[in-house]
């Protein structure tokens, strides 16, 4: 088996910079980035790539960075392969003024994070701490979350290219590196340009405990139950008024309390999530989220809903519903199963960097996901991210450096069976 060397490289420096820029993205924005402080992290690292020597470096109109490794394999035929993060962070918790603390040496105590001390991160509510002990563990001070979903990915990938250019004599192919806005509101890939970006395959740094490899997502749609009633003034209202909103309430009832929700459902169970309503007395709307490791499995949940919905509305009088159902992205395995070797080479650089290979289904989605079924077959790999959204959001050094291994042991590894 061939052995990386040992390497200390720059990840925990750059990943302790980046957290520090608010690139947080947001639901309702009507632009692309949506948010454009975004830009100035992507702007960032775009100097710094050129920096480190990458080629083909550019920053496009939507935010995308894009740019090249450049080959230093003498064999013909060797496949470009990438490697790609995102840059923002979640809506659901602040992203700004972030203050990175690095515990070093942890030793197995709660972690109080001294801006809130109500805070604490516990072993015994995240077990994946269990085999952290005396490693460094970083976290945000208490107020924000840390970014290192995805910042850490970003880190690592920056990284694993710096160490790249500066030991030519690793063979490797020619990589493509990428980094993207948007991931966290759904939209990291609506302008991925997958020709421009030239790559046969690529992996997304995205995923959480060390040595974990997710080939397989669910496949997910989104679902808009729309009442319609009848407004009217209430003090005239007898025998006119039609809520809508009292209609929504009936229907929602009506889902099913022991199964196919996420409070639940485990493993490889799917299930139907009410997660917004927009309510008024004349038109109410449900959206839904419709999950399903089986694709077709979308569409028996997906009926259910409508004939729940659909009973519903014919009990009351006047009521009437629509229904629209939106794709959102498929089981990225029904693609890799046809590229075997994507995942192989990812197992394969796991294990050369002595970790045991952690494969699982991952109970959502990842822009890999998107990509798979656009031309550009995507697992994902993991980044050492944990608690992920949450102001008791951690990763480990450790992990990161690992991550960093695994990135240059997969370019090892086609080259080598190239």
């Amino acid at each position: 088996m061939v052995q990386t060397p040992t390497m200390k490289t720059s990840v925990v420096e750059r990943f302790l910079r980046y957290v520090t820029f608010d690139t947080q993205s947001a639901e309702d924005s009507k632009t692309y980035p949506s948010t454009l402080k975004q830009l100035v992290l992507l702007d960032a690292l775009a100097g710094e790539l050129r920096a480190l020597g990458l080629t083909d470096v550019v920053r496009d109109d939507h935010g995308y960075v894009f740019a090249t490794i450049p080959a230093t394999t003498k064999k013909q035929g060797v496949p470009v392969i990438g490697f790609i993060a995102h840059v923002d962070t979640s809506p659901e918790a602040s992203g700004a003024g972030v203050k990175p603390i690095v515990h070093r040496a942890w030793q197995g105590g709660d972690i109080v994070l001294p801006d809130d001390p109500t805070a604490v991160l516990r072993l015994g509510d995240n077990p994946e701490l269990k085999e952290q002990v005396g490693n460094d563990i970083i976290t945000a001070s208490g107020i924000t979350l840390l970014g290192a979903d995805n910042k850490a990915g970003v880190a690592e990938i920056v990284a694993a290219a710096e160490y790249l250019v500066q030991h030519p004599e690793i063979p490797h192919g020619a990589i493509r590196i990428g980094f993207t806005p948007d991931e966290e509101v759904g939209g990291g890939t609506t302008h991925f340009d997958v020709k421009k970006f030239g790559a046969s395959c690529a992996y997304t740094m995205d995923g959480e405990s060390l040595g974990e490899l997710d080939a397989e997502t669910f496949s997910a749609d989104s679902m808009t139950v729309t009442f319609r009633g009848f407004n009217t003034h209430p003090g005239f209202a007898k025998a006119r008024m039609v809520n809508a909103i009292k209609v929504a309430a009936d229907f929602i009832q009506r889902l099913p309390k022991d199964r196919l929700s996420p409070e639940t459902t485990e493993l490889r169970e799917g299930f139907v999530h009410p997660y917004v309503v927009d309510a008024s007395v004349e038109r109410t709307s449900v959206k839904f989220l419709i999950r399903d490791f089986v694709t077709a499995g979308l569409k028996e949940k997906e009926a259910l809903v409508e004939k729940l919905a659909r009973e519903t509305a014919a009990t009351w009088p006047g009521a009437s519903v629509t229904i629209r159902v939106d794709e959102s992205y498929r089981n990225m395995k029904e693609v890799l199963d046809r590229f075997p070797q994507v995942v192989e080479y990812a197992r394969e650089a796991i294990r050369r960097a002595g970790l045991r290979l952690n494969e699982r289904a991952i109970r959502g989605g990842t822009d890999g996901s998107r990509l798979s079924f656009v031309g550009l077959p995507t697992p994902n790999i993991f980044a050492g991210e944990h608690n992920f959204h949450s102001r008791l959001e951690w990763v480990s050094a450790q992990d990161m450096e690992k991550a960093v291994e695994v990135i240059v042991n997969l370019a090892r590894t086609w080259e080598e069976r190239a």
